[in-house]
């Protein structure tokens, strides 16, 4: 479909648009070169984000880069959301110091179900192309799968700092994850991809994907890649596992509490990466603006993403009642555990609460001390607790009371209201 000249912005608005929460262009004289073509001619560019479905749900450090796309998208090119339920097969070893154990079939076909639902809260569905990889991988024969590894050498993928750690610290590297990176370079020959997007830690696989559209006998694409984001914490990368993460799917309250709880340092770096705020606007907030109304607007603007501008507004009452006049927010969570005695380690009672991913998470965020009980923290993972007469857990802005079950009824969880 052509597009009038007069749909995309001139070539400079586009590009500060486009720089602002990216980490590197290559090339930056590439984009704009290409972005004046398509203003030229009313094409629009196909930007490529690829993400394998190892993992059900988001968090806030996935989107970083699914923003960057919908900027693309904002600005009238095309969004090529790419599901990588072949690539998923074989695990990116991206940053691994061991092989992935591959995920089966199945476990990648449900995870991308919620993938295609997630990404809307980001993307526009009307505007958006799905695709998945399988498409034309699975169609690939063993002669195609010969000529792809003929456009590569074993010298040049083992330049790659993951591969070369492992083969100078002999550790074993699978043949198959040496194939990673050139299915997913192969992708953006079989989209023709203008530009794709990743975090830094992608950069080799989306380098690969440049020299393989040349072998291919196709102009390169341009690869721009976003920060890895910081979790809760503000020092290690948002990871469930590490317990620092904000889950797109949160409840609001929850949400909110979470991104009221960073410092006023990181508040800055989520206005650039989870927002679309434009630098200008967020440098004046910083010359003019109280930090702790910043944070507040910060957190209305992310839960107003993945919830709704009411339940935004909603869960900035609750907290204010909460953490500000020390009063009860409307509503809280109450679950009831079942336990010998009604006596439970705390590590395991924050892993069956849901507060914590795992038993080990749980014990994890206690030794950083992030966990109260009643009020006070508590710093030793192996502490039990007595439930007989209720609990109250906090983790960061996340509020629990714990009440003893009912012996066969398993975990209930009710929502109080007050």
């Amino acid at each position: 479909m052509s597009f009038p000249m007069s749909t995309f912005a001139p070539v400079e608005e586009q590009l500060t648009y486009l720089k602002k929460g990216s980490a590197e262009i290559i090339r930056e004289a590439d984009l704009r070169a290409k972005l004046e073509k398509s203003r030229a001619t009313g094409k629009p560019l196909r930007v490529k984000l690829g993400m394998d479905p190892t993992a059900p749900d988001l968090h806030l450090g996935h989107t970083v880069v699914l923003r960057k796309l919908k900027h693309f998208q904002d600005l009238g090119h095309t969004a090529i959301f790419l599901i990588g339920d072949f690539t998923g097969m074989i695990g990116d070893p991206t940053g691994r110091s061991v092989t992935r154990p591959p995920l089966t079939r199945e476990q990648i076909e449900a995870n991308a179900e919620t993938y295609k639902a997630q990404v809307f809260k980001i993307l526009d569905p009307q505007k958006t192309v799905i695709d998945f990889n399988r498409r034309w991988m699975g169609q690939f024969s063993a002669d195609d799968f010969v000529r792809l590894m003929a456009k590569y050498t074993v010298s040049q993928l083992l330049e790659r700092e993951d591969f070369h750690q492992r083969f100078k610290n002999e550790k074993p590297i699978s043949v198959h994850e040496l194939l990673y990176p050139l299915v997913q370079g192969y992708d953006s020959v079989a989209l023709e991809a203008d530009v794709e997007l990743g975090g830094t830690d992608q950069k080799f696989n989306l380098l690969v994907g440049r020299e393989l559209q040349r072998a291919y006998g196709q102009e390169s694409q341009v690869v721009l890649t976003t920060p890895i984001l910081e979790g809760l914490d503000g020092v290690q990368k948002m990871s469930k596992s590490l317990g620092n993460a904000i889950g797109i799917h949160e409840p609001p309250l929850e949400m909110y509490g979470k991104v009221m709880s960073i410092s006023d340092e990181m508040m800055w770096r989520y206005y650039e990466l989870l927002t679309d705020v434009q630098v200008a606007e967020i440098e004046k907030m910083k010359r003019e603006a109280h930090p702790m109304q910043a944070k507040k607007e910060l957190a209305k603007r992310i839960v107003g993403d993945f919830h709704s501008g009411e339940a935004a507004a909603k869960a900035g009452e609750d907290w204010g009642k909460q953490f500000q006049k020390h009063e009860v927010p409307e509503s809280i969570e109450e679950t009831e555990i079942e336990a010998p005695e009604n006596r439970l380690r705390i590590d395991k009672l924050l892993a069956r609460t849901g507060i914590a991913g795992s038993i080990s998470d749980g014990g994890r965020m206690v030794k950083q001390g992030a966990v109260r009980v009643n009020g006070a923290i508590v710093n030793d993972p192996t502490k039990v607790l007595d439930i007989s007469r209720g609990v109250t857990l906090q983790v960061g802005r996340t509020i629990k009371r714990v009440v003893p079950g009912i012996p066969g009824t398993g975990i209930v969880t009710k929502t109080l209201s007050h």
